[in-house]
């Protein structure tokens, strides 16, 4: 089962248009899907697509180390939380320590730990033994930024791991299947999800038949090069 999992980026309380890992350029959502970058309006634009199972957020002020990153998402995460119960968050909030992780816990959303935010493994080690987490594996285009024993310390791994290619994010040409490769050869068990250039449902078929657990879309979603149609045909 292929699993497909939609992607908003939240900056100053809307959702912005991710491309290529450059947050300094980021500007607010204009989709087909829907007439406001305002969060709520945007997931449900999104679950009209399809009844997704899971969303993945990037708070992209807490990410950065805003001034203003302490509150500025949290409302409308909160809101998304409220209005689909049963829809189940994956959030990266920039977390680096277990005090960053108190204000989330009453929103139960599923923490996401990425090595961007780790200097070292001891910090990583450090928090990854104290909570259930999903590790993301982060990709610029100047390679990789994190840990570099993460890479290889794959029992060190969760159960579930983003490969996030930041340079193919929003750029609408395909996913790193070099990269996807050489990680899976790495793999001792965990279950795998390719983030960054997925544009269409044949990339969504290729992804499964290398094996991906999963895929994290955005761009594909909003122009509409997946449809719910297509997801209903890979099965999800």
């Amino acid at each position: 089962m292929m699993q497909v999992i939609p992607v908003i980026d939240l900056l100053n309380g809307e959702v912005v248009h991710a491309k290529k890992g450059l947050r300094q350029t980021y500007q607010g959502m204009q989709s087909p899907l829907c007439s406001s970058s305002d969060p709520l309006t945007v997931v449900a634009a999104l679950m009209a697509i399809y009844a997704f199972k899971q969303l993945y957020i990037a708070d992209l002020n807490a990410i950065q180390k805003l001034p203003n990153k302490t509150r500025s998402n949290y409302a409308s995460i909160a809101q998304i939380r409220l209005a689909y119960p049963e829809l189940e968050v994956w959030l990266d909030a920039g977390f680096q320590h277990s005090a960053e992780l108190l204000e989330w816990q009453t929103l139960n959303v599923r923490i996401i730990l990425a090595s961007e935010n780790f200097h070292d493994m001891q910090d990583y080690l450090a928090l990854s033994q104290q909570h259930q987490f999903v590790l993301s594996l982060d990709f610029f285009s100047d390679g990789f930024h994190g840990p570099l024993a993460l890479l290889e310390e794959t029992h060190n791994w969760p159960n579930e791991v983003i490969i996030m290619s930041l340079s193919e994010v929003g750029a609408n040409q395909g996913f790193n299947k070099a990269r996807l490769v050489e990680i899976m050869q790495s793999n001792k068990g965990s279950r795998l999800y390719a983030a960054g250039g997925v544009r269409d449902e044949q990339d969504l078929l290729s992804l499964k038949a290398l094996g991906v657990h999963g895929a994290m879309v955005a761009t594909a979603l909003h122009n509409q090069q997946i449809s719910g149609a297509s997801l209903s045909r890979l099965g999800m």
